[in-house]
């Protein structure tokens, strides 16, 4: 299959941290134009604060008012801020809060008319950006919310050895327990196996599912929750087709790299899958919103206000987010051809056996 070239916009995110050292290092390379059409949601005044105050040389960008006026050989950036537009670098500020959501919401806009094909969002800081129009915990639940059409949202996480889901995300740990049902874990489990199918072109996912519980509950010694809650939805995942097993108790899970037999791993709650996830791959890591009719990453990381214009950045985690979003794009048109053309699916299952 041939791929295609893809016009992905990116939200420049919080202007007082780490966004757009990350955003230019990562453009700062020559064969990204090869396969996609860079759009940053932004400031071009801001852009050319942080480009001197780091030295970062070879970048232009070019200022455009519409994707319909980008050039597919530059690095284009459209103002969604006002021109007066103060940048405090590693201070969180009302200001900067305002620039994060005006970027994100021209972003999502033009995702959701289909200017865009894929968002890429740099880091925001969750309590500056919240207003009268924001009044979500973090992406994944304004973008459920804005371009969901209905469909519920899955945090995944992607690097090189796992991709680690999240059942429960951006809520305080004490309202886990009463946040968890069967039906919960059900929809996430079955978003998270659509998802490896059709966004990650795996056939048949292998899914590990964790328990809540230290020992995983230990029969109901320290929780019922696994028996009560966590295997029934296991099980009618299972009488659905969907490889799925545990539930596992998660440090020895991740501890004996059992991780490594799985394609992907869902955990209950956000530090659960997150923790051992960062600990593997900070600078390299994707967050993945699946369920959703359109294509959104981010990288795995914050602000980073303690080093932010310091030149300390690394730039490889929003890289792969970049890449990322290009591969889940051209892997839903392969998957649209096959169900339009089941005989495709059998040459690629073909292919696919010489090398197992």
């Amino acid at each position: 299959m041939e791929t295609e070239k893809i016009i992905i916009g990116i939200t420049h995110g919080d202007i007082n941290g780490i966004g757009y050292e990350v955003i230019l290092k990562a453009l700062n390379e020559p064969r990204i134009l090869e396969t996609m059409t860079p759009i940053i949601y932004g400031s071009a005044k801001v852009a050319a604060y942080h480009r001197k105050t780091l030295d970062i040389q070879g970048i232009n960008l070019n200022i455009i008012h519409s994707v319909d006026e980008a050039n597919s050989k530059r690095i284009n950036i459209i103002n969604c801020t006002s021109d007066d537009l103060k940048v405090e670098l590693g201070t969180s500020t009302d200001e900067a809060g305002k620039a994060a959501f005006d970027a994100l919401e021209r972003a999502t806009d033009d995702l959701k008319s289909g200017a865009i094909q894929a968002l890429v969002t740099a880091p925001i800081n969750k309590k500056n950006i919240q207003s009268s129009e924001f009044t979500f915990p973090g992406h994944t639940e304004y973008l459920e919310k804005k371009v969901g059409n209905g469909s519920k949202a899955l945090m995944l996480l992607i690097n090189d050895v796992m991709r680690v889901a999240v059942v429960t995300g951006h809520i305080p740990i004490n309202q886990i327990p009463s946040k968890l049902t069967e039906e919960l874990i059900f929809e996430k489990l079955n978003i998270l196996n659509e998802s490896l199918k059709n966004d990650f072109s795996i056939l048949k996912p292998r899914i590990a599912i964790l328990g809540l519980n230290p020992h995983a509950g230990d029969e109901g010694v320290i929780g019922d929750e696994e028996t009560r809650i966590i295997l029934p939805a296991i099980k009618k995942a299972d009488s659905q087709g969907i490889i799925c097993a545990g539930p596992y108790p998660a440090d020895g899970f991740f501890g004996s790299g059992n991780f490594s037999k799985f394609d992907a791993v869902l955990a209950m709650y956000h530090d659960q899958g997150l923790i051992p996830f960062k600990a593997i791959s900070m600078d390299s890591g994707v967050n993945f919103t699946a369920g959703l009719p359109f294509i959104r990453t981010s990288p795995d990381h914050g602000t980073a206000y303690d080093i932010a214009g310091q030149n300390k950045a690394s730039e490889e985690s929003f890289r792969q987010s970049l890449y990322l979003a290009y591969d889940i794009f051209n892997n839903r048109i392969w998957n649209r051809e096959i169900k339009s053309n089941p005989l495709k699916s059998e040459q690629r299952n073909e292919r696919s056996a010489k090398f197992e």
